[in-house]
């Protein structure tokens, strides 16, 4: 059985992996950007001289810098990488910030889209697109995706490319497993330290299709202390 920890055990684990063991938040997030992207290649990302692509869908928080660092190593390992973002990027703060301000260094194609859904737009930015991977809500978000996301949302999962969320889809609650009426339907999830309660809802698979439970570093003696509290 897969380990299990709520919203803000997991805020716990990576709050003492920083002031307790001394890691940083960029090494968190590297570790999980980088675990995402070993997940995708397993399952199968066409290369670079191929017609088909990655598109990272951002948001503005933690996930989307996630979503940023998975771009660089998509590149790295010589797959196509395109990443739209919701979103200011003199608005994105700490870890976030600086992950997208490498990116911006990279040359990774980057597309920073209005406030306002354009479908005809995100139509043109998806075409070709083997894979969509939704970094644009993390754990923390509640309740309904406020626009132009919940828009976004649903015209991403009418997109017959394959689909991976990230940590957790968007406008699916971590705790209580709750839907929201525009929630990312993935075929496949990345969710770090540990399965979340809202992933044992009765419908909740229906959202995160396969659950991959990925490590980003914070030591063992923490996570088993969280998990045995």
């Amino acid at each position: 059985m897969l380990p299990i920890l709520p919203r803000d055990k997991i805020r716990e684990v990576d709050r003492r992996a920083i002031e307790q063991f001394g890691m940083t938040g960029l090494v968190l997030m590297e570790n999980a950007g980088r675990g995402c992207t070993d997940t995708l290649c397993n399952l199968g990302v066409a290369r670079s001289d191929d017609a088909a692509a990655v598109v990272i869908c951002c948001g503005r928080g933690n996930n989307a810098g996630d979503g940023f660092v998975i771009a660089r190593h998509l590149d790295l390992r010589g797959h196509r990488a395109r990443v739209l973002l919701w979103g200011d990027p003199d608005q994105l703060q700490g870890d976030a910030a600086a992950n997208w301000n490498i990116l911006d260094k990279t040359g990774i194609p980057t597309v920073v889209m209005g406030p306002e859904h354009d479908a005809q737009r995100l139509a043109a930015e998806l075409e070709g697109a083997a894979w969509i991977v939704d970094a644009l809500l993390g754990t923390g978000a509640r309740g309904e995706p406020r626009p132009p996301l919940d828009s976004v949302i649903d015209q991403l999962n009418a997109h017959p490319a394959r689909r991976m969320a990230i940590d957790i889809p968007s406008g699916l609650d971590c705790d209580t497993g709750q839907s929201a009426r525009h929630t990312f339907r993935a075929d496949h999830t990345c969710t770090f330290v540990a399965a979340k309660p809202g992933f044992l809802a009765d419908d909740a698979q229906h959202y995160t299709g396969v659950v991959h439970v990925l490590d980003i570093g914070a030591p063992r003696v923490l996570i088993e202390e969280m998990l045995s509290d």
